[in-house]
């Protein structure tokens, strides 16, 4: 099956679905699994990423799936990306790339037809941005 995977979590509720589907692919594989949060950042010239208050919440969160995994007996990595925002999918493929990873899972916020169309999907942009498999979890 995958024996590396990616999964690309957020604060959505979704991000716990995506959780246990990843928990059972990689169970069946015996598989490794890296975990991640992108944060997207607006720039401020001359200042760089504009900080934000999420970055101990976005850390504790992945942390917290690595655990899980862990107890389910999956080997898991934490990573947590700062991007400047509108480059989450970018970073989702690069880093899938960077590790060779046989899939990336990730969760859909359901957004309808319109919102979507207007406000755009990382799970969209990223289906069509990479060359491997992607298992989207509503």
């Amino acid at each position: 099956m995958y024996e590396k995977v990616l999964v690309a979590i957020d604060h959505s509720a979704a991000s716990d679905r995506v959780l246990a589907a990843v928990k059972e692919l990689a169970g069946l594989s015996k598989g490794e699994v890296w975990v991640l949060h992108v944060r997207e950042r607006e720039v401020i010239p001359r200042l760089g990423l504009v900080p934000t208050e999420e970055a101990t919440e976005a850390e504790d969160k992945v942390k917290a799936a690595v655990s899980a995994l862990a107890e389910a007996g999956v080997t898991a990595h934490a990573e947590v990306a700062d991007v400047v925002f509108g480059q989450a999918a970018r970073e989702i493929v690069d880093l899938a790339k960077q590790h060779d990873v046989g899939i990336i899972v990730m969760g859909s916020r359901g957004r309808s037809d319109l919102a979507g169309l207007v406000l755009g999907s990382t799970a969209h942009k990223v289906i069509h941005l990479t060359d491997r498999p992607v298992l989207v979890v509503r």
